[in-house]
């Protein structure tokens, strides 16, 4: 994840984005390129609005000191989306954490990128807000056609909002596909060592994965 970024030098071979080579681009055309949602929000004593606008920093002319109105719009709309909007004014440091993701993404957003990078923005967040921020997600990957890399830990939430899976074991791809390929007990127990249980949500029609605990294994 950290090589897509550009953050780590690769062992071996390359990675294109939009047929350019990713080492070959300047940071600045990297940031107008791709955006990095972290699982834990850097926040600073400053308003949202002034937050967010920082994704507008890849844009700004030599000697530009001050935001334009093109900038403040993209930034606005961003919000507004997120619906972080209503926050506008507010520190970063009053949100709760919930919010504070939606404003990550949405000054991510507002890199105008090509490619989301997206490391665990759910974890550590109740049902309500990791609902929220990936059906934005979903949303956009849907609306904008903005291409979404996401590192999730949670299978059900993996299986029910993403296209296309690859699961990782011991720092090696262990399968890949769509979720009904990747989300079977089989596979699932072979890489977590645990005992579970997969079914379809008769909605969705999506894999979901029950837990069994060993008292109940035990007494069966």
């Amino acid at each position: 994840f950290k090589g897509l970024a550009g953050d780590l030098p690769l062992l071996s071979g390359e990675i294109m984005l939009s047929n350019e080579v990713l080492t070959g681009l300047s940071i600045r055309d990297k940031a107008r390129k791709i955006a990095v949602v972290s699982q834990f929000t850097e926040v600073a004593d400053i308003t949202v609005s002034d937050y967010v606008l920082m994704g507008r920093i890849p844009y700004r002319s030599n000697f530009q000191f001050f935001e334009s109105q093109k900038d403040h719009d993209i930034a606005g709309h961003y919000m507004q989306l997120t619906g972080v909007f209503p926050f506008r004014d507010k520190k970063m440091t009053e949100l709760s954490g919930g919010e504070q993701q939606l404003a990550a993404i949405a000054r991510a957003l507002t890199q105008e990128p090509e490619l989301l990078l997206l490391d665990e923005p759910t974890s550590h967040l109740d049902i309500t807000h990791q609902v929220q921020i990936l059906n934005l997600i979903q949303q956009l990957n849907h609306d904008l056609g903005l291409t979404v890399l996401i590192i999730l830990h949670d299978l059900n939430l993996a299986g029910e909002y993403c296209d296309y899976l690859i699961l990782m074991n011991k720092g090696k791809i262990h399968i890949q596909g769509a979720p009904s390929e990747v989300l079977n007990f089989q596979t699932i127990e072979d890489v977590y060592k645990t005992v579970v249980i997969t079914r379809i949500n008769p909605v969705s029609e999506k894999p979901v994965v029950f837990l069994v605990s060993d008292r109940v294994l035990k007494n069966r």
